[in-house]
């Protein structure tokens, strides 16, 4: 797979209340599956959800 990517927003969160943040559902994301592809600009990344539970995202 590529590198693993750790993403932190707790810097944004802090400034926002939480009702005002999109939410999204991981499995909708995956529709029901594992993996998703996840487009920032040019840009393509890869969302995994593990049998831990865990969100992983990968360049």
């Amino acid at each position: 797979m590529g590198r693993t990517m750790v993403v932190s927003v707790a810097k944004e969160i802090r400034h926002f209340p939480t009702e005002t943040l999109p939410l999204y559902e991981a499995m909708d994301l995956t529709k029901g599956g594992d993996l998703a592809k996840i487009k920032l600009d040019d840009q393509l990344y890869t969302l995994r959800i593990t049998r831990a539970g865990k969100l992983i995202l990968t360049k």
